[in-house]
């Protein structure tokens, strides 16, 4: 069974927070090989999505992504740092946790469009929940990305 968290930034229990931004790191930055900041000052301002689960006898992150607001980063919202974690790959989380996040995101921010900086190779991914293509590929710190809306 999932155990989903909807939170903004001070309300993330700090061993929690942790464990974000350890998968995030080995995510993002050690499996993809990619260095840049992921800690990178707009975590403060978005809700957070988490999806937690026990493995093992331990609680555990499988998924998470975080909704930027409109204006910070994208004149529309934004999700951003979409993972799931090894521990649950090709378990259908991905879906759950894209499932979950755009109605929580579009009922915090009514009426505001998506934007999002997708890699290249999941564009059929976000485009099964309505996201469409908008601009060429383009390298992002060595990974080809695209923009996609909703």
């Amino acid at each position: 069974m999932i155990e989903w968290h909807w939170l903004g930034f001070d309300d993330i229990p700090r061993n929690d927070w942790y464990e974000v931004l350890r998968q995030r790191q080995d995510v993002f930055i050690l499996e993809q090989t990619c260095l840049y900041p992921d800690i990178d000052g707009l975590d403060p301002d978005c809700h957070h999505l988490m999806a937690w689960r026990e493995i093992d006898g331990k609680r555990t992150l499988v998924a998470y992504l975080r909704c930027l607001p409109p204006g910070l980063k994208y004149d529309e919202m934004s999700l951003g740092r979409v993972l799931t974690t090894r521990a649950a790959r090709g378990s259908g989380i991905g879906r759950e946790l894209l499932a979950k996040a755009i109605p929580l995101a579009e009922a915090m921010h009514p009426g505001h469009r998506f934007r999002i900086g997708a890699q290249a190779h999941l564009e059929k991914f976000y485009a099964g929940f309505g996201f469409e293509t908008v601009t060429e590929p383009y390298d992002e710190d060595g990974i080809m990305h695209i923009d996609m809306v909703r």
